[in-house]
């Protein structure tokens, strides 16, 4: 995926002006703490036979319990700052802990375990040019009579299949451009190549048959480029006022409305909101809801299970990195006139920090929507009716990871509720057949026939996010909340059925194992230790998006890894280094550090510091109208309230002071 990205790997976050000196414990890496990172890291092996790598570099965050303390006592010492450094050196993973303040590596393990780190930006473009250079493949394209100028490669991890030894390997597959830049519709099938990464040399290189190439023809998406007939063209929302934004930014802490929290930055998954609280006007303080959420892994099977194409099944976050791909927001188009937009920093393969524009917005959502409102419509004498619109505030990052985009929300709304959505847009895989038409299909192509000898692959995407909630405190249980259909007894009444509840709270981490859709119910994260004056447990319920399940069969070997899929919600006792879904070394694993290892414990969870895990699937059957570029496909799930307030918290929302508009009428 090298060709295509535009930003690399560690990100820390500047809003409107330099991180003081004083850092928030759960900050992101300032450019200078990346460069003190990489000068320890230098010094402790100041020479090598082979160059040292930075895979990773993220926040070693301090123990809950430690940013808690600080939290109550924020004009104290923060905890250390400390860095958690992935490096490949002499053919080897090694996982480090740097401390900034002491300018050492207090924690330097070699990792033996299945699977590799995080990859880079630089060694798959590297891996990309060996091909473009490769004589075999020169050969392969004079074959097809291709020009060679006209070719762009990209990279794709190769999964584990059962083998007992495996080596740092990706594959590289090739597209033909000429008279398109939309690179991913025209694949040049039939040549399979494999780059070992440790040596950078060809370690494979197979040339089975030529294969028809797809039309450059419809397949440009610039406006620029495109042609008539067009389609309607609409009117950009009006400009806001400058001087109008409603929410401040204080180093990495975002206050708005009654919403409080923290943002930073992670080149493993992106966006991370921590310390997520509410204002409750009645108790005159802020409460917490969320102590950290964010994209835990995002897997993406395709389902063409033949030589050139079974191997396909990206496991996002672990191979690539959401924050990797991140790309520069778009003003006005990817975000509306009053969005505030957020620079980051990331740290190279060579541990340099370099600065990417714009990889984050924020800013107020005014979608036209009601918030709540009534009328007293039988009131014959008088008129009366309240209506307060919907505002909410969004914070977007956009991730574009090979040939989708995805477009990642948070949304905070002042009802108390929380929603997570996703939109799926881009181009799509694609594979080059010989057919114009569905009638000459007479056999499996695993996909939908989209255009001239192009076939959409069927795929899924499965996003899990971890979501480390504290509702009103650390020690909270999860409540199954489920309807039950009951029969009339008493004769004298003519109904005769009527559905109710039955409460069942979950002990251990097996009872919290739940696939969404199968039975009617509801899913509370409950404070038992906190009740409102009705006697009710404080709680947020989650609400589910459309519910969608793995449909590989349980033994097939990218299922194994990504087991965290089994179930759409998982509940663990709060564990720091349980945060990714796929296991700490995706690439080329093999199952045995995932969600659904660690819940095989079946630890407590019951009234205990827990973490609730939510997957969100979608399966994807292509079709005409996703090409050749796809309408965006959204999806999404929310945490609301639910007996966590007295009342209403938006009841005494004042109404909003509206500017005069001509053809209304207030």
């Amino acid at each position: 995926m090298a060709p295509t990205l535009k930003v690399a790997l560690f990100f820390s976050i500047f809003f409107l002006s330099q991180i003081s000196s004083k850092p928030h414990p759960l900050d992101s890496f300032t450019p200078s703490e990346l460069l003190l990172v990489r000068a320890i890291l230098n010094q402790s092996y100041p020479s090598s036979n082979h160059k040292l790598t930075f895979q990773y570099v993220g926040l070693e965050e301090p123990e809950k319990p430690v940013v808690k303390s600080w939290l109550s006592k924020p004009t104290t010492k923060p905890p250390p700052r400390q860095a958690l450094v992935v490096i490949r050196l002499n053919q080897q993973t090694r996982e480090l802990v740097v401390d900034l303040s002491k300018h050492s590596v207090i924690s330097d393990k070699v990792y033996n375990g299945f699977g590799y780190p995080l990859l880079t930006l630089e060694e798959q473009e590297a891996a990309a040019d060996l091909a473009i250079k490769h004589e075999p493949f020169l050969t392969s394209i004079r074959k097809r009579g291709l020009n060679i100028s006209e070719v762009v490669c990209s990279t794709q991890t190769i999964g584990w299949y059962g083998d007992e030894k495996t080596k740092r390997e990706l594959k590289v597959p090739c597209y033909y451009m000429d008279g398109t830049v939309n690179m991913y519709l025209r694949p040049i099938e039939g040549i399979s190549i494999a780059v070992d990464l440790e040596e950078m040399k060809i370690s494979e290189y197979i040339d089975r048959a030529v294969a028809p190439l797809p039309k450059a023809e419809g397949t440009e998406y610039r406006a620029s480029k495109l042609a008539s007939p067009f389609g309607p063209r609409f009117n950009a929302a009006p400009p806001t006022p400058p001087g109008q934004t409603r929410f401040n930014i204080d180093g990495n802490i975002v206050s708005w409305a009654n919403w409080k929290f923290h943002l930073g930055f992670d080149a493993r998954v992106g966006p991370v909101i921590s310390l997520a609280s509410i204002y409750d006007a009645e108790k005159k303080k802020y409460r917490q809801v969320m102590y950290r959420s964010f994209i835990s892994e995002l897997f993406v099977p395709y389902q063409d299970p033949t030589e050139e194409w079974y191997y396909i099944t990206f496991f996002d976050n672990g191979e690539f990195g959401f924050g990797i791909y991140a790309v520069s927001l778009e003003p006005l188009n990817d975000c509306p006139s009053n969005a505030i937009f957020v620079d980051g920093y990331y740290a190279g393969q060579d541990g340099k920090p370099v600065k990417v524009s714009d990889v984050m917005c924020i800013f107020e959502r005014h979608p036209g929507d009601v918030m709540w409102r009534h009328s007293e419509a039988e009131l014959r004498d008088q008129e009366i009716r309240e209506v307060r619109p919907e505002i909410s505030l969004v914070v977007r990052m956009v991730a574009t990871v090979g040939n989708y985009d995805y477009v990642l929300d948070w949304e905070f709304k002042p009802s108390g509720s929380i929603k997570f959505g996703v939109g799926l847009t881009g181009v799509l895989e694609v594979k080059a057949l010989p057919y114009t038409h569905t009638d000459q299909i007479k056999e499996e192509v695993y996909g939908t026939l989209i255009a001239d000898n192009t076939i959409g692959i069927h795929h899924d995407h499965f996003l899990t996010y971890h979501l480390d909630l504290d509702i009103d405190g650390d020690a909270n249980s999860l409540v199954k909340t489920k309807l039950v259909t009951k029969r009339v007894t008493d004769k004298n009444i003519p109904r005769k059925s009527y559905w109710t509840v039955e409460h069942e709270t979950a002990k251990t981490e097996a009872d919290a194992r739940i696939k969404i859709g199968l039975n009617p119910a509801e899913l509370v994260v409950v404070n038992p230790n906190k009740r409102t004056k009705y006697g009710n447990k404080v709680g947020y319920r989650l609400l589910p998006g459309p519910a969608a399940g793995p449909l590989l069969a349980a033994d097939d070997y990218p299922q194994i890894r990504a087991a965290f899929t089994n179930y759409n919600v998982w509940v663990t006792p709060y564990k720091k280094s349980e945060k990714w879904a796929g296991g700490r070394y995706v690439d080329q694993s093999r199952g045995d550090d995932t969600l659904a290892v660690w819940t095989k414990r079946n630890r407590r969870i019951e009234n205990k510091d827990i973490v609730l895990w939510y997957t969100m699937g979608f399966h994807h059957v292509p079709c005409q109208e996703d090409f050749p570029v796809m309408p965006t496909l959204s999806g999404g799930f929310e945490l609301r309230p639910t007996n966590f307030f007295e009342y209403s918290p938006v009841l005494k929302t004042k109404p909003p002071q509206h500017l005069s508009w001509p053809n209304c009428t207030a």
